[in-house]
């Protein structure tokens, strides 16, 4: 599937922090051939410099669209709109759009496009092919497509209701800063017990790591709790610590609404 994307060739509006992770993975995993790739993007960014280097067209005549049957939004929700209306007279008009912003309805980009839009929720591990992606469309083509790009750099997700979309931005676009924010405050609770900054941060990084490494298990995350939290033992004292009060479920859920309260904003 995915080299049907590849020959039908690809656009990619913006090559900002996600744009870039995408590109990467793409040409790392072959997902996309670089010579079938159009990269548009008002600032040169090292990503696409390195796919122009394996054959891709950066900011191209925009007749070359024509050429395309994939185009991926990529740019800040406030700008959508600016980056999209000029391209729509060039576009092919059997051309898909693929949606990677959060808050903009897939009812706005084709009342905008008059194309079949897809709405996909990525997280910049695509980079590294390890990413996750919530993914909606309710067009079987345009959902197709997607499919296709996302499979090869992450655990792809359908979503039943676009509606969705916003709590899947927050549960895994924003989580992973939520992760860190926690293993920082981790190390820095470990500098308060003694240990020196450098090593806690070492020693907080390789836990995280590790916890990386048993999601590749495929075991349950209650399963994974419970492999190291031994009855009576000190993980298990220190999660009834963050349990006491309801102080960890409290944070989880204040950062997962503010989230989609912003995201419902744009």
């Amino acid at each position: 599937m995915s080299s049907d994307v590849s020959r039908d060739g690809v656009v990619l509006v913006g090559c900002g922090r996600l744009g870039s992770a995408m590109l990467e993975g793409w040409l790392a995993t072959g997902a996309v051939a670089a010579g079938d790739l159009i990269i548009l993007s008002p600032s040169g960014k090292p990503a696409a410099e390195a796919a122009r280097a394996k054959g891709a067209r950066i900011n191209p005549p925009l007749e070359a669209l024509r050429e395309t049957r994939t185009l991926v939004l990529a740019v800040k929700p406030a700008m959508w709109r600016t980056a999209l209306e000029p391209l729509v007279p060039h576009l092919n008009p059997e051309v898909v759009l693929v949606s990677v912003m959060a808050g903009v309805s897939s009812e706005d980009i084709a009342r905008v496009a008059g194309r079949p839009v897809a709405r996909v929720m990525p997280t910049t591990a695509v980079a590294q092919a390890r990413g996750v992606a919530a993914i909606w469309s309710m067009d079987a083509r345009a959902l197709s497509m997607a499919q296709a790009l996302f499979a090869p750099v992450a655990d792809v997700a359908p979503l039943d209701d676009e509606g969705l979309m916003d709590a899947a931005t927050a549960v895994a676009g924003s989580a992973p800063a939520f992760i860190y924010a926690f293993v920082q405050a981790l190390a820095d609770a470990g500098v308060a017990q003694g240990l020196a900054p450098d090593a806690a941060a070492r020693l907080a990084r390789g836990a995280l790591r590790s916890a990386g490494a048993g999601l590749e298990t495929g075991d349950g995350l209650d399963a994974l709790i419970a492999r190291i939290a031994s009855p009576g033992g000190t993980t298990r004292a220190g999660l009834d610590a963050m349990a006491e009060g309801g102080d960890l479920n409290r944070a989880a859920e204040a950062a997962v609404k503010a989230a989609v309260e912003r995201a419902k904003s744009f």
